[in-house]
């Protein structure tokens, strides 16, 4: 037989310090032929659908991780043989036999000599590459994690007399009790973190929000750790009249985000509802224009170009609050952020340096962001990094709301549904296109008046558009 290298894909990290990934679905199977760059599976992070590339070319041995699991980065998912015909040899791999794989052999009784398996020999066997090498002494290890330390560290019985082995006492526990601020607390209760499991980052030895967060992004909660199978909605009586769906994946990072907004930025929603006729006589214009004719134009696509102007008056809508360096970060650009509701949660995509677009570009770039938002395939890259939000609750026929700022930013604007409604117009009621616009914004440093003005900077442009030119 011809000798054959065999590679272990291993789940990698692609992006924002992710810990884990649900196996969405396979693009390959096993026999089939890879290229390098080849897509061979489609991944759910905690911030999106992710198309993985081979970075081997070669045969498809085996799939170690069935679809519908999540698993940790780092764990072996794909198995490629780099020459020659498909490997028989070797069985495909269940996910519950590549875990079983990674457990150390525990010692032999007292007296008893070890058996050594020979080591397999000769051109039949393969040779098995792996580039994520476990750390010294473990060398043999597949998927070395932190079970497999875990029993590394676990206390071993010595060797010698013949009596009775017993773990040794434990010791008296002792009670931590982790500093962190009534704020930092009491989100921890709320995601079901254990202060004393984290270790902390904060300033004097505290934990800190961000360390809070990590912790609950992971899936480490009371200690317990995140890899688990992934569980379809299952009932919960038997008359099947309920049931329960795991939290996982985007919504389970989007219901720790806004917990976490919630609770460290304290809110101030201001409305204010307008005429916004014009706009809309505008947008029926713009849909004439040759520049946009093959982009969508709506409402949105002014509101958007009017927060950008009205950001310029009052910069420090665009800022973030630093709890660590207790600073306020002034950004001198706008990646504008567009709510999305798909499938599998809530994203907000942004769109990068969106102030030194003209309209039309900027146009485009919500149209492609919006569209792939609600394929699931907003890229980490895209979600991070924002500055400014907006959310058009508009769509589903709303008047308005008081939306959550999205962490990392100070301030998010909420459009409503625009409807005909009776209106005065000088000294008479008269039929217009109205709307309400709400802003919400961190009251740590936004001040009223100065998120005042910002809303109503954009509401007199939604207005009437020609005082755009002013700005």
């Amino acid at each position: 037989m011809t000798a054959q290298t065999t590679h272990e894909f291993r789940l990698p990290d692609v992006g924002e310090g992710l810990t884990e990934a649900e196996i969405v679905a396979w693009r390959v199977k096993e026999g089939d032929v890879v290229a390098v760059n080849d897509v061979v599976v489609e991944i759910e992070t905690a911030k999106s659908i992710v198309e993985l590339p081979s970075p081997y070319a070669g045969h498809v041995i085996a799939l170690l991780v069935a679809e519908g699991q999540t698993v940790e980065v780092g764990t072996p998912i794909i198995r490629i043989g780099e020459s020659g015909a498909p490997e028989q040899s070797a069985p495909p791999v269940a996910p519950s036999e590549t875990a079983q794989a990674a457990v150390p052999t525990p010692p032999p009784p007292p007296g008893e000599v070890p058996s050594v398996p020979a080591a397999p020999s000769g051109p039949s066997g393969p040779e098995v590459i792996d580039t994520n090498v476990p750390p010294a002494g473990n060398a043999t290890l597949v998927g070395y994690g932190p079970r497999q330390r875990a029993l590394k560290r676990r206390p071993r019985v010595a060797t010698g007399a013949p009596t009775e082995a017993r773990d040794p006492e434990p010791a008296p526990a002792r009670t931590v009790r982790a500093l962190a601020k009534p704020l930092v607390r009491r989100l921890a209760r709320d995601l079901g973190v254990d202060l004393a499991s984290l270790v902390p980052t904060g300033p004097r030895g505290t934990v800190s929000k961000e360390d809070v967060l990590a912790a609950a992004g992971s899936g480490v909660a009371n200690g317990t750790p995140a890899s688990r199978p992934a569980a379809a909605p299952v009932a919960a009586d038997a008359a099947g009249r309920e049931t329960r769906e795991p939290v996982k994946g985007v919504r389970k990072q989007m219901a720790a985000a806004m917990v976490a907004s919630a609770y460290t930025a304290p809110h101030v929603t201001e409305w204010t509802t307008i005429d916004a006729t014009a706009t809309v006589e505008l947008v029926a214009r713009l849909k004439e224009r040759r520049e946009l004719a093959e982009v969508k134009v709506s409402p949105l696509l002014v509101v958007a170009r009017a927060c950008l102007l009205a950001l310029r008056r009052t910069p420090l809508v665009n800022s973030t609050w630093d709890e660590a360096a207790q600073e306020v970060v002034v950004k001198h650009y706008v990646n504008l952020g567009i709510a999305a509701a798909t499938p599998r949660g809530l994203v907000v995509p942004n769109v990068k340096d969106a102030d030194a677009m003209s309209l039309v570009e900027l146009a485009r770039a919500l149209e492609q962001l919006t569209a792939t938002a609600r394929e699931g395939r907003t890229q980490p890259a895209d979600l991070a990094g924002g500055s400014f939000t907006i959310t058009n609750v508009g769509v589903f026929g709303v008047d308005g709301g008081t939306p959550i700022i999205n962490p990392g930013e100070s301030a998010i604007l909420c459009l409503g549904a625009i409807k005909p409604q009776p209106w005065v117009v000088g000294d008479q009621v008269v039929p217009r296109q109205v709307m309400t616009l709400s802003l919400s914004f961190d009251h740590r440093h936004i001040d009223g008046a100065t998120g005042s003005q910002f809303l109503a900077d954009v509401a007199d442009i939604v207005s009437d558009p020609a005082t755009a030119l002013l700005y």
